[in-house]
């Protein structure tokens, strides 16, 4: 019996523990499944949170964008002002005083509605506007680029229809300089002029273009010409004289004989002018007042213009 009773003790202890070992896996178990649910749980709720904490963001980043491209607008508005010509105001000076960025050039791009087609004849009171803003938007600049591709376009024909380069004709003669387009035309009428009218004609080329003597002929004055700033006078051999007003500086001499196409100056903006042109005038006397039809003139001696 005592060797049973030893023998039914351990079993009986064993199967206390496998039962306690068993409990205490299950406890074990238990609790790691526990433990994942419970991560599962936050994860979910987490990721939840993040998505809406980047709507939000999103959000306000969508409705801050309109107010950032209001501010940008009015920063540039306020960038562009209005400047009213004064009496002996040209463009290169108002460009200069101003700052604008591109030059005369620019201030005429940004202008030429209001100036017109010649960029020399700008009068007091004339409002410009200084430092234009851009286009604000991608639609509007698409626009723009559209509108001048098609500028572009258009204004190709105009170009090619522009005089060429200064050829001699069957008679000696050439134009005055190469490659121009005409301004102010000949007996444009206007108070700005003490005849009442323009003398003369305009080319209108920048500063530093090289003038040429339409015919051959002499000097007859070079320098400074009040209101005409520096200009050239000559002589030509049918007894006319050619006149070359505004220049930069002067290239021939009072007295010297000359030849077709021979350089006799710059082009400049001196004296009495509202941006760099050549003013040209064909005369019957050196004086002023006496000036016939340039570019008929011209035309009468075979050149193409």
């Amino acid at each position: 019996m005592p060797a049973k009773g030893k023998h039914r003790r351990p079993k009986s202890q064993r199967f206390t523990r496998s039962i306690a070992v068993a409990g205490t896996g299950g406890a074990a178990l238990a609790l790691p499944l526990l433990g994942a649910t419970g991560a599962h749980a936050a994860t979910s709720q987490s990721a939840a949170d993040s998505v809406a904490s980047v709507s939000n963001v999103a959000n306000k980043a969508a409705e801050s964008a309109p107010a950032a491209a209001d501010k940008k607008a009015e920063a540039k508005k306020a960038a562009a002002k209005t400047y009213a010509v004064r009496a002996g105001d040209s463009l290169s000076k108002i460009a200069d005083t101003q700052d604008v960025s591109g030059g005369w050039k620019k201030l005429y791009e940004d202008n030429r509605k209001e100036i017109g087609g010649d960029p020399a004849l700008i009068h007091p009171g004339l409002k410009l506007s200084i430092g234009k803003a851009a286009a604000t938007s991608s639609s509007d600049s698409g626009a723009s680029k559209t509108t001048q591709s098609s500028a572009k376009k258009a204004a190709a024909p105009k170009a090619a229809a522009a005089p060429k380069a200064a050829e001699a004709s069957a008679a000696g003669f050439t134009l005055p300089v190469a490659g121009a387009g005409i301004g102010t035309p000949y007996k444009m009428s206007g108070s700005m002029w003490s005849s009442g009218y323009h003398t003369g004609v305009d080319f209108v080329v920048p500063t530093g273009t090289s003038l040429k003597s339409v015919g051959a002929g002499t000097v007859v004055s070079a320098g400074w010409g009040g209101a005409y700033g520096n200009q050239v006078v000559i002589q030509l051999e049918d007894g006319h004289y050619a006149q070359y007003a505004h220049l930069s500086s002067l290239s021939v001499s009072a007295g010297q004989a000359v030849t077709e196409g021979q350089q006799v100056g710059l082009s400049g903006a001196t004296g009495n002018v509202t941006g760099p042109h050549l003013h040209f005038e064909i005369r019957t006397t050196p004086d002023y007042g006496s000036d016939v039809d340039p570019l008929a003139y011209l035309r009468g001696k075979g050149v193409s213009v």
